[in-house]
């Protein structure tokens, strides 16, 4: 049963396959959420609220896009994945900046947010794995799911970096310590690989916003005060070279 539906997920996996590059990518563009959000809230002068629906209305139209294809287009997919990274950044210092829920409380409510989406999405479709995401039903899921996780991820970024204390590079390391940690249980451990990948994945965002509060906050803060519009320029860079030198392909066994 598992076999075919693997088999079936292969010939039409609407999601990248995830090796290394997918990660990279992935880590460049919740980097750009952060330097772009903030770009677009702060530097524009626009708010948190107009920042959120400007990004919202452009999630909307990247997200029925890719909903809409037939299968895996990579500019589309990194098109909405940016997107919701965007609205993540936003959103969340909406809630915790003015509507002052605070960075605890919005970490909170986004994680149960996060649960609630990821354990309905596992009761109606029986899998979350990505590879079976192949149909529009399932597909709202996974993209409901990664709205939540990227505004989650902003909100505890933000709270290990600056309530927590940590400051930016102290809170990178204690990313990317977790990150690895996953690495680790990926190689050594029979742990559920689905598990693993949305560990993860939920955990390159915080990743994402302390590298991009590093790059563009002012030095009084930690921050090197880099341009937010070069640094996200930079990045979108990155991310644009890495899809035309790795060509990617859609998810062709279960995750």
């Amino acid at each position: 049963m598992k076999s075919s539906l693997c088999e079936s997920a292969e010939q039409r996996s609407k999601v990248p396959e995830v090796v290394l590059v997918f990660w990279i990518i992935k880590i460049a563009a919740t980097t750009l959420g952060e330097t772009g959000g903030d770009a677009v809230s702060m530097s524009m002068n626009l708010g948190y609220l107009v920042g959120t629906a400007l990004f919202a209305a452009l999630f909307a139209i990247a997200v029925t896009a890719q909903v809409s294809a037939k299968r895996y287009h990579p500019l589309l997919y990194w098109t909405t994945i940016i997107a919701t990274t965007m609205v993540g950044t936003t959103l969340a210092d909406f809630f915790d900046r003015s509507l002052g829920i605070g960075y605890a409380g919005g970490a909170s409510i986004l994680f149960a947010l996060l649960v609630a989406s990821l354990t309905t999405w596992y009761r109606t479709m029986g899998s979350i794995s990505i590879a079976t995401v192949r149909t529009k039903k399932t597909e709202i899921f996974y993209w409901v799911t990664i709205m939540f996780s990227q505004t989650l991820g902003t909100a505890l970024g933000d709270w290990t970096a600056d309530t927590a204390g940590l400051g930016y590079t102290k809170g990178i390391v204690v990313f990317t310590t977790l990150l690895l940690a996953v690495v680790g249980a990926y190689y050594r451990t029979r742990i559920s690989r689905t598990t693993l990948f949305w560990t993860a994945f939920i955990l390159t965002r915080p990743l994402g916003a302390v590298v991009g509060d590093l790059l563009d906050k002012p030095h009084s803060s930690g921050g090197l005060a880099l341009s937010r519009y070069s640094a996200s320029a930079v990045l979108l860079t990155l991310i644009l070279a890495s899809l035309y030198c790795f060509p990617q392909r859609a998810a062709q066994k279960c995750h």
